[in-house]
């Protein structure tokens, strides 16, 4: 038995289960640094995007794509809490991947196939950049102008001074081309 990111799992499985290694080391790296555990979960969402990309399996939705990173997230050990919308199935499945993250217990060989070959059946093409944009999109659309700003403050202080200007000359540039 081998554990990785805190879970045990059987050593033939970690291909078909587990995100890429270079991924939970990219999310200990963030939470180092002091990262909030939504930018250690974007690790896990990037890193799905990606193989659904490649092709390795597909996704009904970019939403989708976001959930099964957020539920890898969760079951690798990011500190992630349960969303504060949405409805009980939701909450209880956020529930049931963070108790999974304290578990040794190794992973159905069976449901991991099974998981596998649904997705492989789904489009990839629900990833591509327009697609995410829309998503993002009207995600931000949800979100009050106080809370975005509140949030791009908070995101700041982590931040070296070399990222800051970077930051700060592309907002210019954005702001510029939207007149």
């Amino acid at each position: 038995m081998l554990s990785v990111g805190g879970i045990g799992l059987v050593p033939h499985l970690l291909k078909i289960v587990m995100p890429d290694k270079s991924t939970i080391e990219k999310a200990k790296k963030d939470k180092e640094e002091g990262k909030s555990a939504s930018t250690q979960a974007g690790e896990f969402v990037h890193d799905e995007i990606k193989k659904i990309r490649k092709g390795k399996h597909g996704a009904r939705s970019p939403q989708q794509a976001i959930a099964i990173g957020l539920s890898e997230a969760r079951r690798a050990g990011v500190d992630l809490p349960a969303p504060k919308t949405g409805g009980e199935a939701l909450k209880k499945k956020a529930a049931q991947d963070k108790k999974r993250s304290k578990s040794r217990k190794p992973v159905s060989v069976k449901r991991s196939r099974a998981r596998q070959e649904a997705l492989k059946k789904e489009p990839t093409t629900t990833v591509s950049s327009k697609a995410l944009s829309t998503q993002a999109k009207s995600a931000a659309k949800k979100r009050t102008a106080a809370d975005r700003s509140k949030a791009a403050k908070k995101a700041v202080k982590t931040k070296a001074s070399a990222q800051r200007s970077a930051a700060a000359k592309k907002a210019v540039r954005t702001k510029a081309g939207k007149k």
